[in-house]
C-alpha cells in the first residue's frame, strides 16, 4: 500500500483513488502530464500535483459550485484520513498546478469523438 509522506499514513490519493474522474482520465496519464510540464511538487505536500489537476477538472464539471463544495464532491468517496483543505489551500493548490498540464492533457485527449464508419458523420477533406 502507498504510504502517505506526512506521518505514515495510507495515501488517500494514490492513483485511483480519487473517484469517477480517474476512470475517464487515467491517473497514470495526469502524472506524465505533470511530470513532462515540470509542475510536480517540489517537496512532499499533503495535496499533491496529481490532486489538484483533477480539482482543476472538477472545478470546471461543477463550475456553480464554490471550491470547498466541489473538493468535498471529489473526495465524497474515499475513507480514510482525507484532508480538509481550507479555501486558501485550495485557491494555492490550483495557482501551483497553473494552466499547462490542463493545456497538455487538452492535447492528448481532444480528437473527433465521431469515426469514418459512424452513421451520419462527412468528414471534410
Amino acid at each position: 500500500m502507498a504510504q502517505f509522506a506526512t506521518g505514515g499514513t495510507p495515501d488517500v490519493f494514490a492513483p485511483g483513488h480519487i473517484g469517477e474522474l480517474t476512470q475517464v482520465i487515467p491517473p497514470e496519464l495526469v502524472d506524465a502530464v505533470v511530470e513532462e510540464t515540470g509542475t510536480r511538487e517540489k517537496r512532499l505536500r499533503r495535496l499533491p500535483s496529481r490532486v489538484g489537476v483533477y480539482f482543476v477538472l472538477a472545478l470546471g464539471m461543477f463550475e456553480h459550485l464554490g471550491a470547498q463544495l466541489v473538493w468535498d464532491k471529489l473526495v465524497a468517496g474515499l475513507s480514510g484520513n482525507v484532508p480538509r483543505p481550507s479555501e486558501k489551500a485550495l485557491r494555492d493548490l490550483r495557482r501551483r498546478v497553473g494552466v499547462a498540464p490542463l493545456q497538455r492533457l487538452f492535447d492528448v485527449l481532444a480528437g473527433p469523438l465521431a469515426q469514418p464508419s459512424t452513421p451520419g458523420v462527412r468528414y471534410r477533406r
